[in-house]
């Protein structure tokens, strides 16, 4: 299963902290299925045994959307994969972990929590930062904003790393792409 993390709804659509739907839906397009069914309060899509997933809970509940998709679906832990927005990157860089704690994702807290593990693997995608002194409130403002007309075109190239990079984790597991992605 491949878990997107984002805001639902057009007024969070184009933001920083919604590329984890974007990289979900981009693998939907590729495998030319849709993102339409609702189950466990997130938009699903099956493809080969893999499940595509959408919460629709808000970032900072994502966690009870993946717990359910979990629990319903029988699945290890390790054989999910989050995607999610990452200020401590660079806009454009991935980095790919087996496991690992929150980093002060609240996204990510709720899925550690709801699963009580840190042995999930996850894709974290760069969207840079606000700037070294900023606030808790700069920090929000930011992640819900838009990336800049300038950074476009490396989030278009950094969405479609994305989906290579969860199709090789889908192949070839996580060290490998870790490999192959981090460098």
């Amino acid at each position: 299963m491949i878990i997107g993390l984002g805001n639902p709804g057009t007024r969070y659509h184009d933001s920083r902290h919604n590329l984890g739907f974007r990289v979900v839906a981009r693998l939907a397009e590729r495998w030319r299925i849709a993102l339409s069914r609702l189950e466990c309060n997130a938009l699903i899509a099956e493809s080969q045994g893999t499940v595509l997933a959408a919460p629709q809970t808000y970032m900072n509940r994502s966690g009870y959307a993946v717990r359910c998709l979990v629990e319903r679906r029988d699945m290890s832990t390790g054989n999910l994969l989050v995607v999610y927005d990452d200020v401590n990157l660079p806009v454009g860089r991935l980095r790919l972990r087996p496991r690992g704690g929150p980093g002060g994702h609240r996204g990510m807290e709720s899925v550690v929590q709801n699963l009580q593990t840190e042995e999930i693997p996850r894709l974290r995608l760069g969207v840079g930062s606000a700037g070294p002194d900023e606030s808790a409130e700069d920090l929000v403002e930011f992640v819900l904003s838009p990336f800049s007309k300038e950074e476009e075109g490396t989030v278009s190239d950094l969405i479609e790393r994305a989906a290579d990079a969860c199709e090789m984790w889908l192949r070839e597991g996580s060290e490998p792409t870790m490999n192959r992605v981090n460098g």
